[in-house]
């Protein structure tokens, strides 16, 4: 199959065959407008001129008998109340005539008739009715009926043979137009059938060129098109039709050769990529063993370097009370330097120690609750509350599983870095919080210290990193990176939150016991219908039990299944000072 005539597109062929259909159904439709406004016309004709003329000239004929009838009793009895009908007679003739006048626009011949009527009726009632009214009123009955003679009556019947004359007229007239509406109506019938033989006409054209130049060249392309997608890339296709069709098969074989590129491309990059895969998973698995050594390296370093630095401390020190004064004062400054660097080495590699076991050394998961970790965490940091003269608080805390050593050093680093950070000239204030969020505890430290830019935000989680001299604050800067690997053990995340109006909120997740998971769930759903209820009135998630709201600025638990245990004094806060 090739393309069409001249090289036309699908387009213009539609394009032309509407343009085609649409100029005959637009003469074919002026053609029946004007046949129908003349059908209309002719119907009008009908209906509201020779049908009314025809009715109102048998109604003439009526007046004028009334009127000859009355003329006839009125000479007979000599009663004026019998010219009663000859007057009204009279009245309904010139209404009928100026009725009848107003009709006959269109109908020069019936006016023509009418006016001979009305010739011969005025003739005939001043050559004899009056006459004999006249007589009858002078004379008598007698004198009235001498003039109703013979030539009387052939009068009258001139008269009546004039009204026969309009009626036929009329009846001609009305049979004519009859006829034109009959016409009309055919007319239009035809143009009509010939419309709709236009329409089908051009459907069938449309419908037989749209299966030569589109359904047949499609399923040609759609079957090549299959053969490419059951894995032949190798195939060309090739298509026919109008110029569009063979532009997309143009495209559709292009495409296939992109593919076809790409698939060989792609199986090369697969063998690249797969080769690269084993080069990596062997470096994983030595990656995995230098871990492992630098793991044990650093245990075994950091544990035997401990006698060496305890040594050297021991001694510094003796050398710093038996000597202080003895010697000049630099000599006393470079034993206070060798003493506090060796106590700062020892801390480091105490605090490097325990972040190497972290995750190495485990004791299993078991139900923990934070609540009575807490008290064991005000405890530990009584003393250094106790210099700072810090409150620390807490409320309702979940029972989680995980490590309860490692999320007592958790809470005690997280504690301690609160209280180590406070403002000189504020009470410090520490609270600890914790909300169910999805199915994880979150849980927030909270003080109100110097803050952390948001710009520090994660580097204060990096091993060994200090945002401050150890003048300022002493401290190895490895308590937050241990927080981190041990939120990140019992799988948590931490972040610190920048959004609170001062101190510093750190936050982090423990995933949540299964059972206060599903009691969450169903307190939601028993509060629902009781929000509803309410209609604006305090929200039942606000008052339920395990629900608080945050007071002096401090997050408190969304849920706590559990009744607070009493590991604080008074209303769960730990004050030393």
């Amino acid at each position: 199959m090739r393309p069409g005539v001249g090289g036309w597109s699908l387009r213009r062929r539609v394009i032309t065959l509407l343009v085609v259909v649409g100029v005959l159904l637009l003469g074919l439709a002026a053609a029946e407008a004007a046949v129908a406004a003349r059908n209309r016309t002719q119907i009008d004709a009908v209906l509201n001129q020779t049908g009314p003329l025809r009715v109102q000239s048998q109604e003439l004929l009526n007046a004028l008998l009334d009127q000859e009838t009355a003329v006839r009793g009125y000479a007979v009895s000599g009663d004026p109340a019998d010219l009663n009908p000859y007057r009204e007679g009279i009245e309904q003739e010139k209404d009928l005539v100026a009725s009848m006048g107003s009709l006959l626009d269109d109908y020069p011949q019936i006016g023509t008739e009418l006016r001979i009527v009305e010739e011969r009726s005025a003739q005939w009632r001043q050559s004899v009715a009056e006459p004999v009214i006249s007589a009858t009123e002078r004379s008598g009955t007698a004198a009235g009926q001498a003039l109703i003679s013979e030539q009387a009556r052939q009068q009258f019947d001139q008269l009546r043979a004039a009204v026969n004359d309009l009626q036929a007229e009329i009846l001609t007239a009305r049979e004519q137009a009859a006829t034109n509406v009959r016409t009309s109506s055919n007319a239009l019938v035809v143009l009509l059938i010939i419309a709709a033989l236009v329409v089908v006409v051009a459907g069938a054209v449309l419908l037989l060129s749209l299966d030569r130049m589109v359904i047949r060249p499609l399923i040609v392309l759609a079957d090549q098109v299959r053969e490419v997608a059951k894995g032949d890339y190798q195939h060309h296709i090739a298509t026919s039709g109008p110029p569009e069709f063979i532009g997309l098969g143009a495209d559709v074989d292009a495409m296939r050769q992109r593919i076809a590129a790409d698939l060989a491309e792609v199986q090369e990059a697969r063998e690249r990529i797969e080769f690269v895969n084993d080069q990596l998973q062997k470096q994983a698995e030595e990656l995995t063993r230098s871990n492992r050594d630098l793991e044990q390296f650093a245990y075994v370093a950091s544990h035997d370097l401990q006698e060496p630095l305890r040594k050297v401390a021991s001694f510094c020190q003796l050398l710093q009370r038996r000597y202080a004064g003895q010697l000049d004062e630099r000599a006393d400054q470079y034993i206070a330097f060798a003493v506090d660097g060796a106590q700062r080495m020892q801390r480091l590699i105490n605090d490097l120690l325990a972040f190497s076991r972290i995750g190495r050394l485990t004791t299993g998961f078991v139900e923990v609750d934070l609540n009575r970790v807490m008290g064991d965490v005000a405890g530990q940091t009584e003393a250094a509350r106790q210099y700072a003269d810090a409150e620390l608080t807490w409320g309702p805390l979940p029972v989680i599983s995980g490590e309860e050593p490692l999320l007592t050093n958790l809470l005690v680093n997280l504690v301690s870095n609160s209280v180590k950070f406070r403002r000189p000239d504020v009470p410090c204030k520490v609270h600890v919080s914790a909300r169910l969020v999805g199915a994880e505890w979150e849980i927030t430290c909270q003080d109100n210290g110097i803050g952390i830019e948001p710009e520090f935000a994660d580097k204060i989680f990096v091993i060994f990193q200090r945002l401050h001299s150890k003048d300022a604050y002493p401290g190895t800067g490895i308590g937050l990176a241990i927080v981190k690997k041990i939120v990140e053990y019992h799988g948590g995340r931490v972040w610190v939150d920048t959004d609170v109006p001062e101190g510093t909120a750190i936050r982090f997740t423990l995933p949540a016991l299964p059972a206060d998971v599903e009691a969450a769930a169903a307190a939601d759903a028993q509060e629902q219908p009781q929000d509803q209820e309410a209609d604006g009135t305090t929200s039942a998630g606000d008052t339920a039990a395990g629900r608080t709201e945050p007071s002096d600025g401090s997050d408190q638990p969304d849920r706590v299944d559990e009744t607070p245990e009493s590991g604080r004094t008074g209303d769960m806060r730990e004050t030393v000072g």
